[in-house]
C-alpha cells in the first residue's frame, strides 16, 4: 500500500515538474527578465548606491591649525644587543632633537615592556609635514655621526618598520611630561572605510578619558600599513592603569563608546612601554 503512494506521488511530481517547465508564469518571467538589460529595475535592487565623499578622511581628521607629521618606528633588536642598542640611541638620537637645523622634535623613545619583547618604538614629529620630513632626511645623509649610528645600528636589529601619522584634532598634542610612568600604546586595524567612524566616536570618548589626563595622543596612519590608528596613554603603573580603565566605565557615554567601535576592529594590540632614559616623555 505504501509503495503504491509513493508511485503515485511521485508520477504527480513528474506531471506538475513538465508542466512548470513548460508553461510557468514564474519560469517565462525569470527568462524575461534574465534578458532585460543591464540598467533594469531588478537588477537595481541589489546595487548599492555610494555617496560620493568631498574630501579624504586625512582632511576630515586631522588639526589643520599646524602641520605636524609623525612617524612610528618599531625595531626590533636581537636580544643579546639591547643595552648596547639603548647606550647607542641615547648617544645620537637627542643631538637631532636639540639641532635647531632638524626642523624634527624626538617625542618619545621607549622598550616594549609587555607586549612584543626586545623591542625599541621611536616617534618622531616633524613641524613643516612632508617637506620637513624631506629636508630631515636629507640633512641626516650628510650628517657622518648619523650615518654611522645606522650603521652600527643595523648589526643589532633583527627587523624594522615604519609609518607615517597624522595627529587626530580631538587629541591634545603630545608635550615633555615628568615621571616615571610607564606607557600603553594601544594600536588599531580599522576595517577600511571606517575612519571616519572611528573618529566620531573618540572625538566625545576623549572627553571621558581625559579626567586623570592619561591621555598623550591619538594618530592615524598615512603611510605604512594603512587604517592604523595608535592611542599613546600614560600611567604611573600598572595597578593605575587598571583603575583609570575601570573608572571609564561609570562614566556616562563610555559604554556606547565601546558597543559601537569595536565592530569597526579587524585587529588590536596593546603595547605597555618603558621610557628610555633621554625621551622627553618621562
Amino acid at each position: 500500500m505504501a509503495t503504491q503512494v509513493l508511485q503515485t506521488v511521485g508520477r504527480g511530481l513528474k506531471q506538475t515538474r513538465s508542466v512548470l517547465h513548460a508553461s510557468s508564469p514564474v519560469n517565462v518571467a525569470l527568462r524575461s527578465l534574465s534578458n532585460v538589460g543591464d540598467e533594469s529595475w531588478f537588477k537595481s535592487l541589489f546595487v548599492r548606491k555610494v555617496i560620493p565623499r568631498k574630501d579624504a578622511h586625512s582632511h576630515l581628521l586631522a588639526k589643520k591649525e599646524d602641520n605636524n607629521l609623525y612617524k612610528i618606528q618599531f625595531h626590533n633588536v636581537k636580544p643579546e644587543c639591547l643595552d648596547a642598542y639603548n647606550q647607542l640611541c641615547e648617544d645620537v638620537l637627542p643631538s637631532i632633537h636639540t639641532d635647531p637645523e632638524y626642523p624634527c622634535e624626538l617625542v618619545g623613545t621607549w622598550n616594549t615592556w609587555y607586549g612584543e619583547q626586545d623591542q625599541a618604538v621611536h616617534l618622531w614629529r616633524y613641524r613643516g609635514g612632508y617637506p620637513a620630513l624631506t629636508e630631515v632626511m636629507n640633512k641626516l645623509r650628510q650628517n657622518k655621526k648619523f650615518m654611522e649610528y645606522r650603521n652600527e645600528r643595523g648589526k643589532m636589529l633583527l627587523s624594522r618598520r615604519n609609518q607615517l601619522l597624522l595627529e587626530f584634532s580631538f587629541w591634545n598634542e603630545p608635550v615633555p611630561r615628568p615621571g616615571p610612568n610607564i606607557y600603553e600604546l594601544r594600536s588599531y586595524q580599522l576595517r577600511p572605510g571606517t575612519m571616519i567612524e572611528w573618529g566620531n566616536y573618540w572625538a566625545r570618548a576623549i572627553e571621558i578619558r581625559q579626567q586623570n589626563q592619561e591621555a598623550v595622543g591619538g594618530f592615524f596612519s598615512q603611510i605604512g600599513s594603512l587604517y592604523t590608528v595608535h592611542h599613546l596613554w600614560a600611567y604611573k603603573d600598572l595597578q593605575s592603569r587598571e583603575d583609570t580603565r575601570n573608572a571609564a566605565w561609570q562614566r556616562d557615554g563610555w559604554d556606547e563608546v565601546v558597543y559601537y567601535t569595536v565592530p569597526l576592529i579587524q585587529h588590536m594590540e596593546s603595547r605597555i612601554m618603558i621610557p628610555m632614559k633621554t625621551s622627553p616623555l618621562k
